[in-house]
């Protein structure tokens, strides 16, 4: 029978020989760019965790990965201003009602800043115009990530002093969306910082 640290070596050997002849690479330039980009964002695991899975064309740099983190944002956004649709037509005490009224309102100004946000990033010009433009279209991407961020947060803030099932419900769904819009703010810093 052959010592361990052989067996361990022939399968080293076996996985470095697959990988050669199948093509398989298994840090694509997608992957390392997302997760050399998502190290220091807020929530650097979720930030890998929605962008390696992300469904759209596949990202090559800053840019379009900015976009994927804002789409990702603007998907949780529409996801959770449904679920708070549903939830308001439901809700009976008075006090948790108006909370639920607001953050729907919250979550629909959120998924309009987001659609603001990713408006300006699929139109941003990244060559061949002046510092000052580049800069006043980074400055209107940030603003709007950040206002979408701000409305998450204001709609969990409309809770404090309520308790109960839907509280618990609301709290989950809006901190998701407020995480991976964070983390999409972060790209789009990211974005600024290297000019594209």
């Amino acid at each position: 029978m052959a010592p361990p640290q052989k067996l361990f070596l022939a399968a080293i050997v076996a996985a470095v020989i697959v990988a050669a002849t199948t093509g398989y690479a298994p840090n694509s330039a997608a992957e390392d760019i997302v997760h050399s980009s998502c190290v220091h964002a807020s929530y650097p695991s979720l930030c890998v965790r929605t962008l390696s899975t992300y469904a759209g064309p596949t990202i090559t740099n800053r840019r379009e990965l900015a976009q994927a983190a804002v789409k990702i944002s603007l998907s949780h956004a529409r996801a959770a201003a449904k679920k708070l649709a549903a939830v308001r037509e439901t809700v009976g005490k008075k006090r948790v009602k108006a909370a639920v009224v607001d953050c729907v309102e919250m979550i629909g100004d959120s998924v309009d800043e987001l659609s603001r946000t990713l408006g300006v990033l699929k139109h941003l010009h990244v060559s061949g115009v002046s510092a000052n433009e580049f800069r006043w279209q980074m400055s209107n991407a940030q603003t709007w990530a950040s206002a979408a961020l701000t409305d998450d947060d204001t709609c969990l803030d409309g809770f404090k002093g309520v308790e109960g099932k839907v509280k618990t419900e609301v709290k989950h769904w809006m901190t998701k969306v407020a995480r991976v819009t964070s983390n999409a703010l972060y790209m789009i810093n990211q974005l600024d910082e290297s000019r594209g």
